[in-house]
């Protein structure tokens, strides 16, 4: 019976349109770079303007921690987004459900830009603009699985990681458009207008980019490997019920291999924009234009490492590369107080270029990785679910943990937390078997 169904799926897939590698490549960088655009305009605005906006005054730094309360609510929204999206990506097709999760990303992003603030209807500001975060956090965990699968399942076999790593551009892209966008604003904007409306402007912009990616995406075709289990009709009934049941042991891994990836970033632009731009003794007291300027500068070296590191990946394997660039990490996060702490701006440069390269290094081989570690039928559902989850674990509670340490125990703590987040990452690795040569 199974040999006659791989005989009918070889004969159909014949027939089963291909996208183009030009159309892979465009299709799987534009979505994520405007969803990763519309998430980090609202990290920049909750250090630099939410505080001031969606918060009774008072206590600047009891405003701070509230606005950054708000920016983790997208990461519990984001494993709900990943099962809703995922179970929809396993169960209807890749296309579809990429389409629907920038919709929903795409719409809440532009709803932040036109809320009223807490001096005009109260406590209700920050409830709907947390609601507004949920929206965006529900619509990204949906949209990076299918990005990836997107990539992957159009790839060359001995090319995947190069080809899963053009979704993770979209991340140094939509960081590099985001805070040129606020720097753009600070320098043509006085402070005043900035603060009373112009903050409104990219996420009010970001309508247009969600157009231009809903126009590339419709024009895609199904991917070959889930049009051969849609012809088959193999989809199974309840995705992430099949995953946490037969996957379990993946999805734990996989949520661990992201930790210290999530954790490096998170400290690399929220957490370091905070402390950088917070006033002395706090901070190093840096204005937020000459902040933005520096980490628009060592993005580069972000996107830069990135398909570096897939064809790393591809070459030398997922896991040895993977556990070299992990151990950069953990150095990284024994060094990086003497550097960022030293408020020496040429030093201060060198932490953020080198954070963010590793970063680089470490987030490209991911669009495979992760992909890899899990079957066709539960792909699109294991490789969300598992990327978000770790997005709790790391990236929502790394600014306020990082800006807690050290307010209580100094820069050197922050560096300690890093690098016993990359050494759960490790101990993943270590308990991972290469996936380089594993058929999707």
């Amino acid at each position: 019976m199974q040999a006659s169904i791989a005989e009918t799926l070889d004969t159909e897939q014949e027939h089963t349109p291909v996208n183009s590698r030009g159309k892979v490549v465009v299709a799987s960088l534009v979505g994520t770079a405007i969803e990763f655009f519309d998430f980090y305009i609202y990290a920049t605005a909750a250090v630099i303007v939410f505080p001031h906006i969606f918060f009774p005054q008072g206590d600047a730094t009891v405003a701070t921690l509230q606005s950054l309360a708000t920016f983790a609510i997208a990461f519990v929204a984001r494993p709900i987004g990943s099962a809703l999206f995922g179970h929809f990506g396993d169960r209807a097709g890749r296309k579809v459900t990429l389409v629907a999760s920038l919709l929903t990303m795409g719409i809440s992003t532009v709803l932040i830009g036109l809320l009223p603030g807490y001096e005009t209807i109260g406590v209700f500001a920050p409830l709907l603009l947390a609601l507004a975060r949920f929206g965006q956090g529900l619509g990204l965990g949906g949209e990076w699985g299918g990005a990836a699968l997107l990539a992957t399942e159009n790839a060359p076999a001995k090319k995947r990681a190069l080809y899963g790593s053009f979704p993770q551009l979209g991340a140094p892209i939509g960081f590099f458009f985001a805070n040129g966008t606020f720097l753009l604003l600070s320098w043509i904007l006085t402070e005043q207008q900035f603060m009373e409306w112009g903050w409104r402007v990219p996420f009010i912009l970001s309508a247009v980019l969600v157009l231009i990616g809903l126009y590339v995406r419709v024009s895609l075709h199904e991917s070959p490997v889930f049009a051969k289990v849609q012809q088959a009709k193999a989809q199974v009934k309840v995705p992430i019920g099949t995953l946490l049941s037969k996957h379990m042991k993946a999805t734990i891994l996989g949520t661990f291999i992201m930790l210290a990836t999530y954790t490096l970033f998170y400290i690399m632009t929220v957490y370091s924009m905070s402390y950088g731009t917070a006033a002395q003794p706090a901070g190093l007291g840096y204005s937020r234009n000459s902040f933005l300027w520096m980490l628009m500068v060592a993005v580069i070296g972000f996107g830069v490492m990135v398909p570096i590191a897939g064809i790393l990946a591809d070459r030398f394997g997922r896991r040895k590369t993977m556990i070299t660039i992990t151990a950069l990490i953990i150095g990284f996060a024994l060094v990086f107080p003497h550097l960022l702490g030293s408020g020496q701006q040429w030093l201060v440069m060198s932490f953020l270029v080198l954070g963010l390269s590793i970063m680089g290094l470490t987030f490209g081989p991911m669009g495979a990785l992760l992909p890899e570690l899990f079957p066709t039928e539960v792909r699109y559902t294991g490789a969300s679910f598992s990327y978000n989850m770790s997005s709790i674990l790391g990236a929502s509670v790394a600014p306020y943990i990082a800006a807690w340490l050290t307010a209580t125990y100094g820069l050197y703590a922050v560096g300690w937390y890093l690098a016993a987040m990359a050494s759960l990452t490790l101990l993943a690795l270590l308990l991972t078997q290469e996936t380089r040569h594993k058929s999707l």
